[in-house]
């Protein structure tokens, strides 16, 4: 037996629930993604995707995607840095730019490996980075990738933060990173008063906008549009797997950040560029959610509605703003046999349990999508009202 076999033989926790019969990941889809989705061999409402603006679906945006497919083929077999650069890549680039009321940007194969490869690159050794509780795991392997000092503070507790900056050097470089919209309870960051440390502490600001883009601000450009802040955030990055429904992510700031990236970001270098089909993808989608802004405003429709109707029924949300809904179970097991029950009559949520969150706050993740009706959502929270009730986690 090897070593890695003989360390990791009695790694049991998946087979401890899959014995159970709960065991909740790695459910296979056979149909496009959208508010209702074929998976397993039965039809059930999608409660846990990412799509927010709903467009993984959309004809225009798997149209562009073919054309370009059937233009440049099926890869670029080679990074961004030597024969991997497409116009269309460039094209993006500078739309997101733009959109983003930014110098310039810089797109990546993943939205993980633009926070783990900026990161890095822009605090090292003799510099801080600090970070929330609750960041991402991208922004959490970022900074450990990184030479600088780490720190982190309470969640959204900004007399914690301030507790942290008062003890570094006026003149040294700190990085405050961020998320926007922090990706399993829904709340936001408190951005107003993070750029008012800043200006007191001599900071700077990464803000993750990952579940922002499409969702908050003008058009959908995000939190930091949201507050009106974005001049005072030195680097916004975004992904593509959500609201732009495709894959990637990228980063925008001023000309000199973003050109310093280009030529030292080890995994914009070192990683083959996205493809074109799932480029054109995003680039369409860019372009919808700013053609269509009654898209965004349904989004929030039923994402209002949701959060009205769960509050009525009793379950605790927490402080969500978002159409990020987390239904609090509180135990490990109850989170997976909730989730389980949920499947068997028809709703797919997503269970949270450690590490993505502490033990006492396990939770199912509720999301909502611009294609979602106020019916399917009726019909979700009924049939989860049901089984919380069952399972003594709310009262009838």
């Amino acid at each position: 037996m090897g070593q890695l076999q003989e360390r990791y033989k009695n790694y049991r926790v998946p087979q401890q629930y899959m014995e159970e019969g709960v065991y909740p990941y790695f459910r296979e889809i056979t149909s496009k993604q959208g508010p209702e989705v074929t998976m397993e061999g039965h039809q059930v409402l999608m409660f846990g995707s990412n799509a927010y603006t709903g467009l993984t679906g959309d004809d225009r945006v798997i149209a562009a995607a073919e054309k370009a497919l059937l233009k440049y083929g099926s890869g670029c077999a080679g990074s961004r840095f030597l024969n991997g650069t497409l116009d269309i890549h460039v094209q993006l680039e500078k739309e997101l730019a733009e959109f983003e009321h930014k110098d310039a940007a810089l797109c990546f194969s993943t939205g993980f490996s633009v926070n783990a490869g900026v990161i890095p690159q822009l605090v090292g050794r003799g510099d801080y980075v600090i970070c929330d509780d609750r960041d991402h795991a991208s922004i959490v392997d970022g900074r450990r990738l990184s030479f600088a000092t780490q720190l982190h503070y309470k969640h959204n507790d900004m007399e914690d933060l301030e507790r942290v900056l008062k003890k570094l050097p006026h003149e040294a470089v700190k990085l405050i990173v961020v998320d926007g919209v922090f990706s399993m309870e829904g709340d936001l960051a408190k951005l107003p008063e993070i750029v008012e440390l800043k200006h007191k502490y001599n900071c700077s600001i990464m803000v993750d906008e990952a579940h922002g883009l499409g969702v908050f601000g003008e058009q959908g450009r995000g939190v930091c549009h949201h507050f009106g802040l974005q001049d005072e955030v030195d680097v916004i990055m975004g992904t593509f797997s959500k609201s732009l429904a495709s894959i990637g992510g990228f980063v925008a700031s001023d000309w000199d950040t973003i050109n310093y990236l280009r030529h030292t970001s080890r995994t914009y270098i070192f990683s083959a560029s996205d493809t074109p089909a799932a480029t054109a993808a995003a680039i369409e989608a860019l372009h919808i959610i700013q053609e269509e802004p009654e898209r965004i405003q349904h989004l929030w429709d039923v994402t209002n509605y949701a959060l009205k109707r769960f509050r009525e029924e009793g379950f605790e949300i927490g402080e969500t703003e978002s159409p990020i809904i987390p239904l609090y179970v509180r135990d490990s097991y109850k989170t997976f046999l909730v989730t389980k029950l949920a499947f068997d009559r028809g709703v797919f949520i997503n269970p949270v349990i450690p590490p993505a969150c502490a033990p006492q706050d396990t939770l199912v993740r509720f999301a909502l999508m611009a294609t979602h009706s106020k019916e399917q959502v009726e019909r979700g929270v009924e049939i989860l009202k049901q089984i919380f009730v069952e399972q003594g986690i709310i009262k009838d």
